[in-house]
């Protein structure tokens, strides 16, 4: 049988790249497990993408935004008993801006605790089944004083309330100058910084409204 020549050479030329490929892919899987120096893709062992926000965060953040959602929910129920109880417009008032403030607030946390993989609190307790006075949060109110609050109105609402919410934002700016000490997640140092200027400022006025100096 005739065979064109130029025929034979293309098939020689391709088989011999044949070969040289397929000398490449062995030495790709040696034996001895080796891989690459130049090889870009990443261990099978490598860490997962973190779903954090941005920024490092330490157990510090994560006691603040547990321990400061369920003070702030307890802010926000006494706000709203004013609502119904007080009888000073600028007690409700006052009120309405405590629960406008913390409400977003406690939505924040809540957000970097779901994102940390860490327990968001229920109710107003710190830990689940443990009553407010024994919390160990300052300025948290126990079931007695909450009560006493809810059992009256008028202008004996006004000063009770009064007088509580300062000692409840006491407490607040406690919580959060302990996290601008030794936290480390820079959204809650900033939100720890902002519940420190503002609450310190209601304290002020509603010292005013008793009376104080």
């Amino acid at each position: 049988m005739n065979t064109n020549p130029s025929r034979l050479r293309h098939r020689a030329a391709l088989a011999t790249a044949a070969a040289a490929v397929a000398a490449l892919a062995l030495a790709a899987c040696g034996d001895d497990g080796s891989s690459s120096a130049t090889s870009t893709t990443p261990p099978a062992t490598s860490a997962p993408a973190t779903t954090v926000p941005a920024g490092e965060h330490n157990q510090a953040d994560v006691t603040f935004a547990q321990g400061m959602i369920p003070h702030h929910r307890q802010a926000i129920l006494m706000s709203e008993m004013a609502q119904a109880h007080a009888s000073s417009d600028e007690v409700k008032a006052l009120a309405e801006e405590i629960k406008k403030a913390q409400a977003p607030e406690i939505a924040t946390m809540t957000g970097w605790l779901k994102a940390w993989d860490e327990k968001v609190p229920t109710g107003m307790d710190g830990m689940d089944g443990m009553d407010h006075d024994d919390s160990g949060m300052p300025g948290m109110m126990d079931d007695q004083r909450m009560d006493q609050l809810r059992g009256t109105s008028g202008t004996g609402f006004d000063t009770m309330f009064l007088t509580m919410m300062i000692e409840h934002h006491e407490g607040a700016i406690e919580m959060a100058q302990t996290e601008k000490t030794e936290g480390a997640y820079g959204p809650a140092k900033t939100l720890a910084d902002d519940i420190i200027t503002a609450q310190t400022a209601e304290i002020a006025q509603m010292k005013t409204m008793l009376g104080k100096n």
